[in-house]
């Protein structure tokens, strides 16, 4: 059988605002979230995310209400990540309305968070989102942590199979290298990531039209691609990537 590949808008959330940059830097206003959430539910988007970039503790209870007021008002799948560092954390995003949690940081600090995740609330709730880098010395990927300042000695093939044993249900990859460059996501870290394991891989970074969106899925063999500036400041739309994908013979929800 094969899966249906799902389009996922992400929202990046500072202060209870939607932000996109390049490259993890340069941020500009991009809207409110609520409203952003109901314009992609009615678009047609198979699932959210949401990442909350506030480094602030006032930030993190704003992004517990925005969470709220938004899985209020949507029917489809989100994830929320940033700033989770505990199974305390994952309860009170979880409580507040999300269908699933996104560790990236914490869950290479501590692997077995991942585990503790996994068995309490079930795999399906566990994503694992890595930021890589190609380093050439190593002569492969590099993870890197705490919004991609940090390098760690992480391979990301070796990582990935790590998370996806210890529980993961899904991993989100985003190619620093590719993100916000809109020239494509880097597809063959994605082939790499998404034959290293059997859940699904989420590719993102670098979306720019909606031909991208057919090589993630058919040269990079993603399960599914998340793109944000590209749907946020409207150049395309996912009811135009679908449609663009549906003639490309991609099997689409």
């Amino acid at each position: 059988m094969t899966l249906t590949k799902r389009i996922i808008p992400c929202l990046d959330v500072k202060d209870g605002r939607v932000v996109k940059g390049i490259q993890f830097v340069q941020l500009r206003d991009a809207g409110d979230p609520v409203e952003l959430a109901r314009f992609y539910d009615e678009q047609g988007a198979d699932e959210l995310v949401f990442l909350d970039i506030s480094a602030s503790v006032e930030g993190r209870k704003t992004m517990v209400e925005v969470v709220k007021a938004v899985a209020s008002e949507l029917a489809i799948p989100f994830t929320v990540g940033g700033g989770i560092n505990s199974l305390d954390d994952m309860k009170r995003i979880l409580r507040a309305g999300a269908d699933k949690v996104s560790l990236n940081t914490a869950a290479v600090l501590n692997p077995e968070l991942i585990k503790e995740g996994s068995s309490y609330f079930g795999s399906q709730c566990m994503v694992v989102a890595i930021d890589a880098k190609f380093d050439h010395e190593l002569g492969e990927w590099r993870v890197y942590t705490h919004g991609g300042r940090t390098a760690t000695e992480k391979k990301v093939l070796d990582w990935v199979k790590e998370a996806a044993e210890l529980g993961a249900g899904e991993i989100l990859l985003t190619s620093m290298d590719s993100d916000g460059e809109k020239n494509g996501f880097d597809l063959q870290l994605t082939k790499a990531v998404s034959e290293a394991v059997t859940i699904p891989v989420i590719a993102s970074g670098g979306a720019g039209n909606a031909e991208h969106f057919a090589e993630a899925f058919m040269t990079g063999k993603a399960d599914a691609a998340l793109a944000a500036s590209i749907f946020h400041y409207k150049e395309t739309s996912v009811d135009e990537v679908k449609g663009y994908l549906q003639g490309k013979g991609v099997s689409i929800r």
